[in-house]
Formats: structure tokens, C-alpha cells, sequence
């Protein structure tokens, strides 16, 4: 594995992670009206979801790609129209508006917040299309067999999205201000939208 293409992924996974979507922002809302703690165990069972992704991408795409260069090649372009696809709904997003308030809910069954990320995250299909367009930018079909990369990414953005979600726990209520600014939202958006262009035009520029 080019450890240059591993950089470069942690890099585009922290970029992804950080910008606004379904999983922070579910972090976010529950770290500022439940507390950080309800934020960080509900962190671990989502990015615990990421395993069972890597696994369906990892071993769906290796058997593509010992199968068929044809079909590979194919999915590729499909995962690059997917990025594009994801910018597009992106660009359609509206600012979200998130209460400063503590309620009085029992944060004692810790199982239950972290199955409740785990579930969240495992039972999103969109999560498994997006592992299956953004990880093929980082496999190279020299050196480490593609299941071993695969694993190795999958990994990594494991280790990246639960230190960026505690710090998102940690920090929510400070930064509820900021959060609460439509300002935020719309640079946000559209900084989420430049990053998931520039991943698909990336990926066609490797195909070709």
C-alpha cells in the first residue's frame, strides 16, 4: 500500500467527517441537549458500524476486481457519479438549527446509546455506497492484497471518525453559538460539496 495514498485518505476522511452530515449531526444534537457523554458513547457504536462496511465493500469489490477489470472499472465510474450525486444533495441542504438545552434523560444505559450509533450506522445503506466510491481511490493493485487495504482504510477511518466525533461531544455546547449561525451552515455546505467533486473528479482522472 503507497503510504503517500494513505495520507491523503486520512486526510479526505477527517475533511468528510468534520463537514456536516446525517452521523455528526446526530452527534452534535445529542452531545448539546444530553451532554458530551451521551455524544462519545453514541460515537462508538457508529463508527463500530464501520467494520461491518469495510467488510461488505472489502469483499464485494475484491471479488469484482479479481473477476473482471471491465466490471471494476465500472463501479468506479458508478462510485464517481455517487460522489457527484452526494454533492449535488449536498448543495440542496438547509441550515440546521440545534437547542442549547440539557433534558433530564437516564444516561446510565450506556449499551443502549452505543447500539443505538451501531444500528444507526450498520443499517444505512448510503454508508456502504459511499465506502464502496470513496476507499477504490486509495487501492492500488500492486503490493498488499486489496482485502488487506481495504482493512487498513477502514481502519484508519475508524481511528479518525471517533477522535473527530469525542472532540465534536466534547465541544458541542461551546460551540452551539457558531453552530446556530447560518454562516457556518453555508460555508460548511458548500466546502462539503468542493470535497466530494473534487474526490469524483479525482477518481474519473484515475480511470483514465
Amino acid at each position: 500500500m503507497d503510504f503517500n495514498l494513505l495520507i491523503a485518505f486520512i486526510g479526505s476522511s477527517a475533511l468528510l467527517t468534520i463537514m456536516p452530515g446525517p452521523d455528526n449531526i446526530f452527534v452534535l444534537t445529542q452531545s448539546i441537549t444530553r451532554g458530551a457523554k451521551t455524544g462519545i458513547l453514541i460515537s462508538i457504536g457508529l463508527v463500530s458500524g464501520i467494520v461491518v462496511h469495510t467488510t461488505i465493500a472489502a469483499t464485494g469489490l475484491s471479488l469484482l476486481l479479481q473477476q473482471s477489470v471491465f466490471i471494476y472499472q465500472a463501479i468506479l465510474y458508478t462510485g464517481a457519479l455517487y460522489l457527484l450525486f452526494l454533492a449535488y444533495n449536498a448543495s440542496q441542504e438547509k441550515p440546521i438549527l440545534l437547542e442549547n438545552s440539557k433534558d433530564s434523560q437516564d444516561l446510565s444505559g450506556w449499551q443502549k446509546l452505543i447500539r443505538t450509533g451501531f444500528f444507526m450506522n450498520v443499517l444505512n445503506p448510503k454508508v456502504t455506497l459511499f465506502f464502496i466510491a470513496f476507499f477504490p481511490q486509495f487501492i492500488t493493485k500492486e503490493g498488499w492484497p486489496v482485502p488487506m487495504q481495504f482493512s487498513v482504510l477502514g481502519f484508519s477511518f475508524l481511528v479518525q471518525a471517533i477522535i473527530i466525533f469525542s472532540i465534536i461531544s466534547a465541544v458541542a455546547g461551546r460551540l452551539s453559538l457558531y453552530l446556530n449561525s447560518p454562516y457556518f451552515w453555508i460555508i460548511a455546505k458548500w466546502v462539503k460539496v468542493s470535497i466530494l467533486i473534487g474526490l469524483a473528479v479525482f477518481l474519473i482522472i484515475e480511470l483514465n
